[in-house]
């Protein structure tokens, strides 16, 4: 499937999440309004590339784009308001961070945050329009940078190899050492535990 951008509109800016389904950090979103006179050869979604290759396409965007910006929201946030909420804050800070005003927000997914420009949401966006894999890409790692960051300041918790998802590698280290200040009291494995304290 192939997506039509809208004709006559110039400042398209793409919109992605990562970080909806771990059990530990923020949600992480990006967005991203590229320059139609540098292309960006290899975009596609941020899962379905190599991490080394998503370090090198990073940095090439962050050069090449108009404009880009990251948004997110903590976990406290996730728990107050619970994740969809959270990740609809967390895009539009991204989107009101950017230095440039789009004309036109693309989003990832089926919903759309509350913005103050016009905006659509695209199923499957991040393999369809490179604005979206672009902001697929920026938001992975960065998110998974913080992983790396975690893991440095708790070892024992093996952040750097699950990101913080719910792997059974995961559930064993929480069950074993127990949730910390970063986990997202409101999601399942990590309530029960804090209900057993």
């Amino acid at each position: 499937m192939e997506f039509k951008y809208p004709a006559g509109i110039e400042l398209i800016a793409g919109v992605d999440e990562v970080g909806r389904g771990p059990l530990v950090g923020a949600v992480v979103t990006a967005a991203v309004i590229l320059d139609p006179h540098k292309p960006i050869e290899g975009l596609k979604d941020s899962k379905k590339l190599s991490e080394k290759k998503r370090l090198l396409l990073a940095e090439e965007i962050k050069q090449k784009a108009l404009a880009w910006s990251l948004g997110r929201a903590e976990p406290e946030e996730i728990d107050e308001l619970n994740i969809l909420h959270a990740t609809m804050l967390a895009m539009q800070r991204a989107v009101e961070n950017l230095k440039i005003q789009p004309h036109l927000v693309l989003v990832d997914g089926n919903r759309v945050p509350n913005l103050k420009v016009p905006a659509q949401a695209i199923v499957k966006g991040d393999g369809l329009v490179a604005e979206i894999s672009a902001a697929s890409i920026l938001a992975k790692v960065a998110r998974d940078q913080e992983m790396k960051e975690l893991d440095r300041q708790y070892p024992q918790y093996a952040f750097a190899q699950h990101k913080g998802y719910p792997t059974q590698l995961h559930l064993q280290k929480l069950a074993e050492f127990g949730p910390l200040p970063q986990h997202r009291r409101s999601f399942s494995p990590v309530r029960k535990l804090f209900d057993n304290v």
